[in-house]
């Protein structure tokens, strides 16, 4: 084990954190910014333009949930108390929750989670009970934590079949282990939960993280090669698989009119729930990207490395700061507070709004400034400063 793990951050894995959340960042600008009337995944609608622009968001989530185990890893390393991290676990996955219930739904809404539909849970959600999970999981070896990992990863799609339904009045059950999708909780079935994250998936892929953690206490060299191994080894199981068509994914690829769409097609794997090939897909990247964020030391990189040092931070303010601006935008130049994040059906936008690209970036482009100054403050005060509560972001 390389001691430097115990008294210092590894900073590669600060840097892919922070990647992977200024990504997501184009997503939810998109979301309030410059919606389109069709989903980019949808090929027989959408542009080269916009499925890559969605397509590339598509690693942060795992990436996220990921490395969350691996600090959760780390950070037993560092204290040397499975108890202590058990309990830590549990009361941060509860936190969590309750941030994404009451925070999260609040900035997207702008009111609180008693909208006129219900509220959602996403990744904070999928994180938080993870976290739980994992409480319970650490008390193992890490072979059977494994194990368990790589059975809810690569057996999950196996469960296809079964459909909320099959449960009966326990359907919602299903929806939050397995499936996605929403759930009325009032008796006319109006108002309640969407789990766009379910859990049996996303605990796999931080049971998994957990277990990498391993990986990161090793020599570079030593770490180097198996980040290789990790990498290439999920993409050409990704390969192999999606080819096939046989078993990972809901939807088969196919030949499509060019060859950039028919490329698309192959790309583009089921998110909610994650797949086995949207997983592959997504961490065989990332483990080599490893590899370049501890081999070289880019000027860049220290720009990313900001927001992966506090990336909760980072996530919790920057929906409220995406969603306000885009409304101060369309006022400022169309005369009139357009909400677009609360109002997803085409057939309500006002005749100014046209989605765009360009807007798109460009808001991204200066949001994501304005939180690497925030951010940059926020960290050298948390090193700085020993308040309780800096211990919840």
């Amino acid at each position: 084990m390389n001691t430097e793990i115990k008294r210092s951050r590894i900073q590669s894995l600060d840097i892919l954190r922070g990647l992977v959340i200024v990504l997501m960042a184009i997503d939810h600008v998109r979301d309030m910014w410059s919606l389109e009337a069709f989903q980019p995944e949808d090929l027989s609608q959408t542009s080269p333009e916009y499925f890559f622009t969605r397509w590339i968001t598509h690693f942060c989530a795992p990436v996220f949930v990921f490395l969350a185990g691996t600090s959760s890893f780390l950070y037993q390393v560092k204290i040397n108390d499975t108890k202590a991290l058990s309990r830590f676990l549990l009361i941060r996955g509860l936190w969590l929750i309750l941030v994404e219930v009451m925070v999260i739904n609040a900035s997207w809404m702008l009111g609180f989670f008693w909208s006129e539909w219900g509220f959602f849970l996403q990744v904070i959600w999928a994180i938080g009970i993870s976290m739980i999970a994992l409480a319970g999981l650490v008390w193992l070896s890490d072979k059977m934590i494994l194990l368990i990992a790589l059975l809810l990863i690569f057996g999950h799609n196996a469960l296809n079949f079964i459909v909320p339904a099959d449960l009966g009045s326990f359907s919602w059950l299903w929806k939050m282990l397995h499936e996605s999708g929403y759930h009325g909780l009032n008796q006319s079935g109006n108002w309640g939960v969407y789990f766009a994250y379910p859990m049996i998936p996303w605990m796999g892929v931080m049971a998994a993280g957990y277990v990498f953690g391993n990986v990161m206490t090793f020599t570079l060299e030593r770490r180097t090669q198996w980040l290789y191994r990790l990498g290439l080894a999920a993409i050409v199981l990704f390969v192999i698989l999606r080819y096939s068509n046989v078993y990972g994914d809901t939807a088969v690829w196919e030949p499509q009119q060019t060859m950039l769409f028919t490329f698309m097609s192959f790309l583009n794997t089921q998110k909610y729930p994650p797949s086995l090939l949207y997983v592959l897909m997504t961490m065989g990247p990332a483990f080599l990207l490893l590899i370049l964020f501890e081999k070289k030391d880019y000027k860049w990189f220290g720009f990313l490395r900001v927001f992966g040092r506090v990336p909760f931070f980072f996530y919790v303010l920057h929906f409220i700061v995406i969603h306000l601006t885009s409304m101060v935008y369309f006022k400022l130049f169309h005369g009139e507070w357009f909400d677009l994040a609360n109002t997803q059906n085409p057939q309500n936008w006002p005749d100014f709004y046209q989605p765009s690209l360009l807007r798109l970036y460009v808001a991204w482009a200066v949001i994501v400034v304005f939180f690497y100054y925030l951010c940059r403050w926020f960290d050298r005060y948390k090193s700085t400063h020993q308040q309780w509560w800096l211990k919840f972001l």
